[in-house]
């Protein structure tokens, strides 16, 4: 096993004023490597904090991979902190220099003497050029362990990370071989899966170890497999797959990246239907899942977004009979709504969504979380209602994720 371990570096990721998302990368890269991830740790400015951190990190993993610190002003701790660690000096690598003065000329902008300095690099550490910046990476090996500094904006990371750390690390150590495959569901929680796929999971295979990713509306099965052979592993996983197809097939919509509304979208695309939506309590934020989709003009013509009583009776057309007996969150008013705006863009299917997402406009027999949604094609009209949360927020994705499963569901055969 290569196990590895990630430091970020700076005050501003500490304090939550910047993302870090250059984890979540690296930890993905990694892992298709078949390096084992053990930490991952968030160090302020703080010199012995970060020498501290070197020096934990040192004892746990065999890579050490640090982001950010790589700057040019005092604020900056990670490249004097490595000369220390490390126990050599800094100097200028007229090779860095080169690169740093070329980067500048190439934009037409001066080279300071701040920026100058950031060529200068420990003696001890083997120069990392980067293509996208002027911060270059350093490479430090000792005892069999590598530590790896790069800067910590994230294009320049990335660059960095593909074009030469990654093969670099393939030549440095023998990787294991590591095979995940990911199974998408929606529309059941985690501990009603968790329980209907219990005799399953319990009869996994040793090399085989699964995990549970919960999101909002929806649950990933990650099935990790370790090994000698990727060909062995995937087909090892491919039959444990066809193995839980017969307790959770009905839920599961897809595996590995594409989320629910690209696997909808790939659907209506092949069957050559169009969709329509007429959307009040999630204000448009369905249509924007819908969009979010390279090609969704396909099969996507439009919607609309009747919020107001008023625009559900002039402009949509439900009728003012329905509004004013049932009112707007009902199922009456949803099936009118869906039917309508099918017609209206003249789409093979219109879905709909009301309801109260909070966290005012509740009443004694629809409080905050009552959501109607609604499918409608010419073979049928399907409505489910939702009893959702008192966060306003989580109540719009949630409604949007339901509309999406109920089109999975309600779709002709």
């Amino acid at each position: 096993m290569v196990t590895a371990e990630l430091l970020t570096i700076g005050d501003e990721i500490l304090y939550g004023q910047i993302i870090d998302t250059n984890s979540q990368w690296m930890g993905v890269e990694l892992s298709n490597l078949g390096v084992r991830l053990k930490r991952k740790t968030t160090i302020g400015d703080s010199e012995s904090e970060i020498l501290t951190a070197f020096a934990e990190a040192e004892k746990r993993a065999d890579i050490i991979l640090i982001t950010g610190g790589l700057g040019p002003t005092n604020d900056d701790l990670t490249k004097p902190c490595l000369a220390r660690y490390f126990n050599c000096e800094i100097k200028m690598h007229e090779e860095a220099l080169t690169e740093v003065t070329e980067f500048f000329k190439s934009r037409g902008r001066e080279l300071t003497e701040l920026n100058r300095q950031q060529a200068a690099l420990p003696e001890c550490c083997e120069k990392i050029t980067n293509k996208m910046g002027t911060a270059p990476g350093m490479w430090f090996e000792r005892n069999g362990k590598v530590f790896v500094s790069m800067p910590g904006v994230p294009h320049e990371m990335k660059r960095m990370m593909t074009d030469i750390i990654l093969p670099k690390l393939q030549q440095t150590f023998k990787m294991p071989v590591i095979y995940h495959r990911v199974i998408r569901t929606v529309g059941i929680g985690e501990s009603f899966l968790a329980d209907k796929i219990s005799a399953w999971e319990n009869a996994l295979p040793s090399h085989l170890k699964l995990a549970y990713l919960p999101s909002l509306g929806e649950v990933k099965l990650r099935v990790t497999a370790f090994g000698d052979s990727t060909e062995q592993l995937e087909a090892d996983v491919n039959e444990q797959v066809q193995k839980i197809l017969p307790l959770a097939g009905e839920y599961i919509y897809g595996y590995g990246n594409d989320p629910l509304e690209v696997v909808i979208g790939q659907t209506l695309r092949e069957k050559k239907l169009t969709l329509s939506i007429a959307e009040s309590c999630t204000g448009g934020y369905l249509s924007h899942l819908i969009t979010s989709v390279p090609g969704s003009s396909d099969y996507f013509l439009g919607s609309m977004i009747p919020y107001a009583y008023e625009i559900k009776m002039r402009q949509l057309g439900v009728k003012p009979e329905t509004l004013e007996k049932y009112g707007a969150v009902s199922e009456p008013t949803i099936i009118e709504m869906a039917n309508i705006v099918r017609a209206k863009f003249s789409t093979d299917i219109g879905v709909a969504t009301s309801g109260i997402a909070g966290p005012g406009g509740a009443t004694p027999d629809k409080p905050v979380g009552t959501v109607w949604i609604a499918y409608s094609d010419k073979y049928h009209t399907v409505t489910k209602k939702l009893q959702l949360s008192k966060d306003r927020l989580i109540n719009i994705k949630l409604s949007s994720a339901a509309v999406l499963n109920l089109i999975r569901q309600s779709l002709p055969k």
